[in-house]
């Protein structure tokens, strides 16, 4: 093993990285450079050390803690490197803040489609990583189906492309679609190249209150079902009753005809309502405020399971997010949460649901119920998936599930 000043001169070597110390006084390599970030691996990885990729760290807390000799910061790969406006396609620094990216390419009347957490301070690389999203995937997509190539450093120091710059021309394996959601553990994402869409003509905000979390679940679903052209759309829950927020896009000539609807269906909804329509659109991003809480959850489900876990989650002393998508985050205090959760895991279980910690202390939650055997068949594949990928552990070592 080599030593902290050996690992900051190994560093200090490599032709144009930067380098510096973070709080727990660890050397963090900062490329700006795909060519760069294959040199800090290909060294790091030679030498039998561990990295931890970083970006702006505002998902730092999800998964297992990485025990790690250096970390790998990416802020320095930023920037939209080309915008293809024409063809609907941007290929970007995986460094670059997703609010940075938003606005440049609403320069020509483009965005990403999707609204991840704390937008102006996440980078591209970490929302990929991660594979966060928000309440347009229902709309979209989920973010697989918004990247169309990416280039990716593995552990050796390979550089690997996947797929292509324009929607016709991808081909190949879909490497990046491995690489979303998997922490970092298989390569280090540094440019990723995405599906574009028009940013839409006229959005308007609606939203539904009411004390029956079933009736606005039921209300979700006959919005669901219908033409409305509905661009987002969350359950609100908690101790102070619960909300139904709907975003339409639309032509503004036909957006009055479309709330009208929206009224209409929320009155034949069965049980009591109330509407409010014209709100602020910052209503989709309360699911940051869930944050605050000691403890929180990602449940995913089936969206005919969202107004009855809605509820058992208020029951049980906390609050919840969910997207119509069957996504959502769980809030709970320390107070609360050690009586809650097996509760709410047997709930989850029930209706054939997931469940993953983002914050809180991991050691301390009750154990899930046992595997089924789809389940360690997967969790089998995704390990000789890692040896394939990164033989000597240098990437992320333990953040996956599973110790991944």
């Amino acid at each position: 093993m080599i030593g902290v000043i050996d690992i900051e001169a190994l560093i200090s070597s490599l032709p144009g990285v930067k380098g510096a110390r973070d709080k727990d006084g660890r050397v963090v390599a900062l490329p700006s450079t795909v060519e760069q970030v294959a040199a800090v691996t290909a060294s790091v990885d030679g030498h039998g050390l561990a990295i931890e990729i970083t970006g702006a760290g505002t998902k730092r807390g999800w998964g297992n803690p990485v025990r790690a000799d250096l970390v790998l910061n990416t802020t320095r790969l930023e920037g939209v490197r080309e915008h293809r406006w024409q063809d609907l396609t941007a290929t970007v620094g995986a460094g670059t803040t997703w609010a940075a990216m938003q606005k440049e390419l609403a320069e020509h009347g483009q965005f990403v489609a999707l609204d991840p957490l704390w937008p102006e301070m996440a980078t591209v690389g970490g929302v990929i990583a991660t594979n966060d999203s928000g309440v347009l995937r229902m709309q979209y997509g989920s973010l697989r189906d918004l990247i169309i190539g990416m280039t990716i450093v593995l552990a050796d120091g390979t550089i690997a492309k996947s797929g292509g710059k324009v929607v016709k021309n991808v081909a190949g394996y879909d490497l990046h679609k491995l690489m979303t959601g998997a922490f970092g553990t298989l390569g280090v994402i540094a440019e990723v190249t995405f599906r574009l869409h028009p940013l839409p003509a006229q959005t308007e905000a609606w939203s539904a209150s009411s004390t029956d979390a079933d009736a606005l679940g039921f209300l979700m679903t006959r919005v669901l079902d219908s033409n409305l052209s509905v661009r987002a759309m969350q359950l609100r829950a908690s101790i102070q009753g619960y909300s139904l927020d709907v975003e339409l896009a639309s032509l503004p000539e036909v957006m009055a005809q479309q709330m009208d609807r929206l009224n209409g269906l929320a009155r034949g909804s069965g049980g009591s309502c109330t509407t409010k329509p014209n709100v602020a659109s910052n209503l989709f991003r309360t699911r940051e405020h869930l944050f605050s809480y000691d403890y929180v959850l990602k449940v995913t489900m089936l969206p005919a399971s969202i107004g009855h876990l809605a509820r058992d989650v208020v029951q049980l002393g906390g609050m919840a997010v969910t997207q119509a998508s069957g996504i959502m985050l769980a809030g709970f205090r320390e107070t609360t949460a050690v009586n809650a959760l097996p509760h709410l895991y047997e709930y989850i279980d029930r209706a054939r649901g997931t469940v993953a910690v983002l914050k809180g202390n991991k050691q301390q939650w009750p154990t899930w119920p046992a595997q089924p055997a789809r389940e360690k068949t997967g969790l089998r594949l995704m390990q000789q998936v890692k040896q394939q990928f990164d033989p000597r552990r240098t990437l992320n070592p333990g953040r996956f599930m599973g110790g991944i």
